[in-house]
């Protein structure tokens, strides 16, 4: 299967496992300086040369051997469930993408056929029921999860479990796992440990979030988006998130982890 979602910086000073939704476009940004002493111009998800990407046939010999031989320091980087699931509700169910149209075609209008989702548009300000309608989706992302009706699991939506776990299974070791919410010291721990070509200063680093500003903003605080049934359903999604990397399943409005991330648990559960 090899290792599907992995980035490489060409020294090879680096291998970096994408878990969609966790701020991927400022680590792979960051990757890229460390190797360029610049930035892709554009969204590093379209960069096709540059950074070693699983996806380019040339990069699966030296990520390959990169990640099997553990020569480059490996890392990955993790979000709250619930802030996680809301962010893909809003950029890609929501949203408008980059090229100006929805995501993946038809998956909207499937749906509002479905399972009875609106969105709005830009043209009435995307005035829908934020809550009732992400509820809606959720559910829809438990079908793709737990059934693969009616459509196999998106990646922005799957557990970040499955994600990670592919890269050890494959026999892959992370030396460090982000948490999002603490992506200024976690990513330090990253630049501290290895040796680039062009020195990262994290401070003057920019954000790079591509998805912002292309639909609707999130009305209400997280924890209102989430009744007693969807929590329900994220839990039955997402436990073996909130487990291994130690956010707070009985608090919504808590994103922050509450516990450590013990590494040799995440690899012992997930290269199983």
């Amino acid at each position: 299967m090899g290792f599907p979602g992995t980035w490489m910086t060409e020294s090879e000073s680096v291998v970096y496992r994408v878990v969609p939704k966790c701020a991927c476009s400022s680590i792979g940004q960051i990757l890229y300086y460390s190797d360029h002493g610049r930035f892709f111009d554009g969204d590093i998800h379209d960069a096709t040369e540059g950074l070693h990407k699983w996806s380019r046939e040339e990069s699966r010999a030296p990520i390959t051997a990169a990640v099997s031989g553990h020569t480059a320091y490996a890392f990955t980087c993790v979000r709250n469930p619930y802030t996680r699931i809301l962010s893909s509700f809003f950029d890609k169910i929501a949203g408008i993408q980059r090229n100006g149209r929805r995501y993946r075609g038809n998956l909207v209008p499937k749906l509002a056929q479905q399972y009875g989702v609106e969105v709005g548009s830009p043209e009435d300000g995307f005035d829908f029921d934020q809550i009732a309608s992400f509820r809606r989706f959720l559910l829809f992302a438990r079908d793709t999860i737990r059934f693969r009706k009616p459509m196999d699991p998106d990646i922005h939506w799957s557990a970040m479990a499955g994600h990670v776990g592919t890269f050890v299974a494959n026999g892959g070791r992370f030396d460090e796992i982000v948490w999002t919410e603490r992506f200024d010291e976690g990513m330090q721990r990253v630049v501290d440990a290895i040796e680039t070509p062009v020195p990262i200063v994290l401070s003057e680093v920019p954000r790079f979030n591509e998805s912002e500003g292309h639909g609707p903003k999130r009305a209400h605080p997280v924890e209102d988006y989430f009744d007693d049934l969807s929590r329900h359903l994220v839990w039955e999604i997402y436990h073996r998130d909130f487990k291994l990397f130690g956010y707070d399943f009985d608090d919504p409005s808590n994103k922050m982890p509450v516990r450590d991330i013990d590494l040799d648990e995440v690899h012992k559960v997930l290269g199983g």
